[in-house]
């Protein structure tokens, strides 16, 4: 396939590179507490994310993993601590919540397109309702991307036409027709059938590689491995340990993130 190959060059500007300005670190996350209820699932958390930087979160289920992930760009409010997008706060609601949650794309588990919109509406939909962007340069922007994640020839079909992965490779596109200063991905091949699931990391280590801000959560070891400048492990509403892919996989300074690397590199 040529998910992450062979597609267009981005016009200059467009692509990943080009969504960012400012110096200084992009994400920062001081001292987040996260409560449901009486669980504490979030506790001091601590994270710096740079401009171009791909951190790949992993950890066991229920962890706080996919808590953190939201709580970047509000869909999870948070009860202590600040979230600091490109030098701003997150606000808590409002107008401006809405312009700032713009820089931050977001793909889910659960693709999340909308059922009665072909693909290409699904693309063009948020920068002509948000960015208020022209028609026509919506929809060439959105086939540029379509063409960039590999499915350009699916454009006027609805997605239940189209397969998982696919599904998701639109989703990746809608994200990017936003322009976002960084992306978040929410275990985004976890509910992918086997082979549909390197189609999806195809092209999320072509973003990588272009200089694309990431945020990962998965439970792609490989991916972590390939793609990411940082791994983040978290377990129990903390960050237990945070180092390079190289010595986070062969040297891992905690008990915590040992036995749960025994358990699941020996599958």
């Amino acid at each position: 396939m040529t998910d992450s190959e062979g597609g267009p060059e981005l016009p200059e500007g467009d692509g990943p590179q080009g969504a960012t300005q400012g110096d200084g670190p992009l994400v920062v996350v001081e001292n987040v507490n996260k409560y449901f209820g009486e669980l504490h699932v979030l506790k001091d958390i601590n994270l710096t994310v740079d401009r171009g930087e791909v951190v790949v979160v992993i950890g066991p289920s229920g962890g706080g993993k996919s808590t953190l992930c939201r709580s970047i760009n509000r869909l999870e409010p948070i009860d202590g601590g600040r979230i600091l997008v490109d030098g701003q706060e997150l606000p808590e609601e409002g107008k401006d919540l809405a312009r700032l949650r713009a820089d931050v794309g977001m793909v889910f588990q659960s693709f999340n397109l909308f059922a009665h919109k072909t693909i290409l509406e699904n693309v063009t939909l948020g920068p002509t309702k948000v960015r208020k962007q022209g028609k026509q340069e919506s929809e060439k922007h959105a086939l540029e991307l379509l063409d960039r994640v590999g499915i350009a020839n699916q454009a006027q079909k609805y997605p239940a036409q189209l397969s998982g992965g696919q599904q998701q490779r639109a989703a990746i596109a809608r994200s990017l027709a936003m322009r976002p200063k960084v992306m978040l991905f929410d275990e985004p091949t976890s509910a992918l059938d086997p082979e549909m699931v390197n189609e999806v990391l195809d092209v999320m280590t072509g973003l990588a590689a272009e200089g694309m801000t990431m945020i990962v959560v998965t439970h792609e070891m490989g991916f972590a491995r390939r793609a990411a400048r940082k791994v983040v492990f978290m377990a129990e509403g903390q960050i237990v340990e945070e180092n390079t892919p190289d010595e986070f996989f062969t040297n891992a300074r905690t008990d915590r993130a040992r036995d749960f690397l025994s358990k699941i590199l020996t599958h």
